[in-house]
């Protein structure tokens, strides 16, 4: 058997392109040394793949901030706001990812969205009517021969033409199939260089084919690739799907000529039984995801090598193959020197998943049972020590009422209506305040035992009392405390609650340079103390104007770790629940009567067949949110946010979760979410994001009032707010105080308007 994966981590063990990416960004080093930079870790992740003897490996999976962007720069979809700035190759594309802001003009960034259910993000291409489709870069053959010169015969990988058209934006009357015929030819064209370049397999991505498919989305599928197969020459031309199955395009994908498909069987529900009910074509290679690609547990072997006995028995060559990217993991384990060995035995980041791979290779060619499958075995056989009974307990006592906030919504915005008496348009931000210099030296140096407690926590005083005074000379309405506190707004959260592992350099890319390090849910989940109301309460002491408590959701808080796999996600999430409410309580009875649960990330994990939703998902996702705020009194107002996701296809779910007010992301977006909450009638007040805060651009008074003005089309004056997309943490001082003076003279004029 041999072994594959689909794609590698690309950021570097140490964040190395994050960091360099930055540096370029800032005019601090050139083009070149960026290159330099970039051709050391592709060279790095070939080698440890090579070493691990992975016999599929990719190339051009690496990115300098993602590769549906790379794919359409390939073929370029390059709007001309972006070629009329005149600026290198390089440069267009950072402006597409990230907008431009200088000399030579100023545009925004393309729209950002989740990528699929994960917390990974990508940029969405934006295809004008004139135009065509057409191969102009030269990116994958680049990284190809870099392989190639290593003594590695890679499999090239691009993000496959059906999915391409499928999340790309037309801005024009046309749509995907009007460009269906240049795809054929741009696609042939790269799969006719490949050819000549000697590349035994290339490979097309297409995920896309997991979703829910009309008839119209198989028909323009079947017609792509009939036109782009027929004249592939001796290449293999490889289908790779991932996070679900392709139940409704299964008998196409395996009639078509394809030399091997890559199925998920993680993710996958129906995958096995596809292949058990419609047979697999003895001509073909199934590459088969048994590996997971998305958390970081490792693999139970006797589990993988009877479903792999199981796919033998039905089909010809068997390739095993990790379910999606390993881009959703961290690199390694050797990163890691706290955390003990009980601990890491039971994980496996990037670079032990291929060793996983080796294992089970050598298990399935070994006619006795080997050494690393009966390790395996006994891992699986030992307790973790992992339950706690009391929180079992209190999870089991939830009843019904613990789910409805009285009194209903309308009488609870007449009673806060009047006792915050706030004005038309109010204004505020998301939360975090850019997260300077001073403020991450003064947690390192906390974190390294070089200055007291007391020491720090006084810094973190004097930077809220900054940022109060900063927030009442901008003049805006309801403000924050700027968290400086916290690192990431879930990892803070999880460092103050039972049951959560922490990582030192565990980083996974969430979109661009943006890096996270998730918590690990280990065990069953508390709350040890109250985690936030100190701070919260010390900031409203310093203002007249009411202050939003901040907090996490429970949603957000599982979705953004790596959670458990030995109990389900709705128990996992009703145990954080708790905890959280636990902290909403506390910061009612000391007087802070707004509080934010963000649930940026409600989205992720939602099935992406719609058919699937209520019973996998939203019938616990919702409520686990209504569980942390039901128990308040009326008066208190209960805000959330979300960002960078599609949430027009669940607005009622979300009008369901019976907050106060909610903010979206919609900058980024175009406010395309604006429809959705007029044609659902959304009963609860909102404030979808007036600029883009990934940018460093600084949006003008103009340009926010006519953000605004465009939403008073769809949406009432009375729920209407104002504010930022998304937290400041990540932006500049100097970008973030005039973006805000500007939101806030947009809404005092528009309130004049409105007089």
């Amino acid at each position: 058997m041999k072994t594959s994966i689909v794609g590698y981590p690309r950021v570097g063990r140490k964040r190395e392109l994050k960091f360099i990416s930055e540096k370029y960004f800032r005019n601090a080093v050139t083009a070149e040394e960026l290159e330099k930079t970039a051709v050391g870790l592709r060279k790095e992740n070939l080698l440890v793949q090579r070493e691990n003897g992975i016999d599929f490996i990719p190339s051009n999976d690496f990115s300098f901030y993602d590769n549906v962007l790379d794919t359409a720069v390939l073929f370029g979809i390059v709007p001309k706001r972006y070629k009329s700035l005149g600026l290198s190759p390089l440069d267009t594309y950072f402006a597409m990812a990230h907008g431009y802001q200088g000399e030579r003009g100023d545009v925004k960034a393309l729209a950002m969205k989740k990528w699929f259910n994960t917390n990974y993000h990508y940029i969405v291409p934006e295809a004008e009517d004139d135009m065509v489709f057409r191969l102009e870069g030269d990116k994958p053959f680049v990284e190809y021969r870099e392989a190639k010169e290593l003594g590695i015969d890679t499999v090239p990988c691009v993000t496959g033409p059906f999915t391409l058209l499928k999340l790309i934006r037309y801005t024009g009357s046309k749509r995907a199939e009007d460009f269906a015929a240049d795809c054929i030819g741009a696609y042939t064209e790269l799969i006719d260089r490949f050819d000549a370049a000697g590349a035994k397999w290339l490979r097309f991505d297409e995920p896309y084919v997991v979703f829910d498919l009309t008839e119209e989305d198989i028909a323009l599928f079947k017609a792509i690739y009939g036109g782009i197969l027929k004249s592939k020459g001796e290449i293999k031309i490889l289908i790779q799907t991932y996070f679900g199955d392709v139940r409704d395009c299964y008998d196409v994908i395996t009639d078509l000529d394809f030399d091997g498909i890559g199925l998920d069987f993680v993710e996958g529900k129906r995958t096995l039984s596809l292949i058990k009910s419609k047979g697999f074509p003895k001509n073909k290679v199934l590459f088969a995801g048994l590996i997971n690609g998305r958390n970081i547990w490792r693999s139970n072997y006797s589990e993988i090598i009877g479903t792999i006995d199981e796919i033998k028995a039905l089909c010809g060559e068997v390739v095993l193959n990790t379910s999606c990217s390993l881009l959703h993991v961290p690199y390694t384990l050797k990163n890691e020197t706290k955390l003990g060995e009980e601990y890491t035995k039971y994980f496996a980041f990037a670079e032990e998943k291929l060793g996983e791979l080796g294992e089970i290779k050598n298990i399935t060619s070994s006619a006795a049972e080997t050494e690393e499958l009966r390790a395996n075995k006994a891992l699986f056989d030992s307790d973790r020590n992992a339950s706690d009974e009391k929180v079992r307990e209190r999870v089991r006592g939830i009843s019904h009422s613990d789910f409805i906030r009285l009194p209903e919504f309308e009488e609870r915005e007449k009673i806060q209506k009047k006792r915050f008496d706030l004005p038309l348009f109010p204004t505020t931000t998301i939360g975090s305040f850019p997260q300077t210099a001073d403020v991450k030296a003064n947690r390192s140096a906390f974190r390294k035992g070089s200055i007291t407690e007391e020491e720090y926590n006084e810094f973190n005083r004097g930077k809220i009392a900054e940022c109060i005074r900063l927030q009442e000379e901008i003049g805006l309405d309801v403000l924050v405390h700027g968290e400086y506190e916290r690192n990431d707004m879930v990892e803070y959260f999880g460092e103050n609650l039972n049951g959560f592992l922490f990582t030192e350099n565990a980083w996974v890319q969430s979109y661009g340079t943006r890096c996270v390090k998730p918590p690990i849910v280990w065990g069953d989940v508390s709350r040890a103390k109250p985690i936030t109301t100190e701070w919260s309460v010390f900031a409203q002491s310093l203002t007249d104007k009411p202050l939003k408590g901040m907090l996490t959701g429970p949603v957000t808080i599982l979705n953004w770790s790596f959670p458990r796999e030995d109990i389900s996600l709705k128990e996992c999430a009703y145990q954080i629940a708790l905890a959280i409410r636990d902290e909403v309580l506390d910061l009612e009875a000391k007087g802070i009567e707004i509080i934010q649960i963000d649930e940026a990330a409600l989205r992720e994990k939602l099935p992406l067949r719609r058919s699937d939703w209520d019973s996998e998902y939203l019938d616990w996702a919702i409520p686990a949110f209504r569980l942390v705020h039901s128990g308040v009194k009326a008066q208190t107002q209960i805000h959330t946010h979300m960002c960078y996701s599609e949430f027009t296809d669940i607005i009622s779910a979300i009008d369901n979760m019976d907050a106060d007010v909610i903010t979206f992301e919609a900058s980024r977006s175009d406010l395309q979410i604006l429809d959705a909450l007029k044609e659902n009638n959304f009963r609860t007040e909102v404030g979808p994001g007036v600029y883009d805060i990934h940018s460093p651009r600084i949006p003008s008074v103009d340009e926010i009032k006519s953000a605004l003005s465009e939403m008073l089309e769809k949406l009432p004056a009375e729920k209407l707010w104002v504010n930022p997309d998304c937290g400041l943490k990540t932006r500049g001082t100097e970008e973030t105080i005039p973006s805000l003076e500007n939101l806030v003279k947009a809404a005092e004029q528009l309130r004049k308007e409105y007089r």
